[in-house]
Parts: C-alpha cells; sequence; structure tokens
C-alpha cells in the first residue's frame, strides 16, 4: 500500500505555467527546428502546402487527443507498459484521423499516402506523451499538445512555402509565378534537406539575437 501511494506522489509535478508551455512548443522548444524530431513527414511531404497543412491539422489533432487520454490515465498506467500503452492509444486517434481523410478528403489521402498511418511512430507525439503528458494534468497537456502541434505545422509549412512557390511557381495549386521563372530541384526531395538546413539556420539566429 505505501509503495503505491509514494508512485502515485512521485507522478505528482509542480503547476505548468500554461503561456510558456504553449509558446514552447511554437517557438523555443519548436519540434521541428529545436528538437529536430517528426522529421519523416517534414521532409517528404512538404513539396505541396495542401499536404503541409493536411499533416499538420492531423498532427494537432492526434497530438491534443493523446496527450489528454495520457494525462487522464497516467496515474493507472505501469511503468512497465508505458510506452506500449501510449502507442495503442496514439494508434486509436491515428486510426480516426485516416479515416476521415479517406471519406473526406480522398484528394489529400492519396497525396499523404503511408504517412499518415507513420504518424503512429512520430517522435514528436510519443516523445510528448512520455515526457509531459504523462507528468502533467489534462489542461496542460492540452495546451502542451496544441503548441508543439502548432510549432510543428509552423515548420513544415514554412518549408512547404518555399518548395512550392519557388519550385512549382504555386500556392495551394493556384498559379502565383510563372513557371518558366521557377526552379524544379525545389520540388525535388533533396531539396527539402537544404531548404530545411537554411529554415534551421534562420530560425536559430532568430533566437541568438532575441536571447541577446
Amino acid at each position: 500500500m505505501e509503495k503505491q501511494v509514494e508512485v502515485k506522489k512521485e507522478k505528482k509535478t509542480p503547476k505548468a505555467n500554461l503561456g510558456k508551455v504553449f509558446g514552447d512548443g511554437i517557438f523555443s522548444n519548436n519540434p521541428v527546428f529545436v528538437q529536430t524530431v517528426g522529421m519523416c513527414s517534414v521532409l517528404a511531404i512538404s513539396s505541396s502546402l495542401a499536404n503541409a497543412v493536411g499533416m499538420g491539422i492531423s498532427v494537432i489533432f492526434v497530438v491534443v487527443m493523446s496527450n489528454l487520454v495520457i494525462s487522464l490515465l497516467r496515474n493507472f498506467i505501469s511503468d512497465e507498459i508505458r510506452i506500449p500503452a501510449f502507442i495503442v492509444i496514439i494508434a486509436g486517434f491515428v486510426t480516426i484521423v485516416q479515416m476521415l481523410i479517406k471519406a473526406y478528403l480522398p484528394a489529400l489521402d492519396e497525396s499523404l499516402g503511408i504517412f499518415i498511418p507513420l504518424i503512429v511512430v512520430n517522435c514528436l507525439i510519443l516523445a510528448r506523451a512520455e515526457g509531459f503528458a504523462s507528468q502533467n494534468g489534462p489542461l496542460a497537456s492540452i495546451i502542451d499538445g496544441i503548441g508543439q502541434g502548432l510549432g510543428y505545422t509552423l515548420a513544415i509549412s514554412l518549408l512547404a512555402f518555399f518548395r512550392e512557390l519557388f519550385g512549382a511557381g504555386t500556392l495551394f495549386g493556384a498559379r502565383i509565378i510563372p513557371e518558366a521563372y521557377t526552379i524544379g530541384f525545389l520540388q525535388q526531395p533533396a531539396s527539402s534537406f537544404i531548404i530545411l538546413g537554411m529554415l534551421v539556420a534562420g530560425f536559430n539566429a532568430i533566437k541568438r539575437a532575441k536571447n541577446r
């Protein structure tokens, strides 16, 4: 009985500053630019802004809902099975997202393909479950999920913006730049590494300037 009481006490943490939690996810602890997690989908599907926004919304839904459920169940999930339990919870919400996209957005489903089910093993979502939701209350976990999800969406959308605009001359399929002035290489997979590197460098420069 004493041991059980001790475990519950260990899982209680000081109240999180909700404003800081939200801001960290978008800027100071951005999942892509700072943590460099969830990179597979960021690099693979960022040739189109529509794909990036669709993936971002999917990730926001999954990370918020899985954070909420894991936070509510954190005192009932044994440490020995916590990772498998987290993955099962995440997989449930990914399945919901995939079914909704298949039903209502078939074109997006075709574009994103395997990357929707791969959200299950997205390091960002599992990291938030393990590092935050399992140690904090439901409200803080929801705010963390929203902040981290928006941070991910911002990063992948910025990358997709530059690749689609200058690579295809379009945004959301609408022609912005004449095709003759586009750089076709930016639509190739290798370009995502180059553009992402430039964005990370710019992000770090802004961060350093802000901290001076």
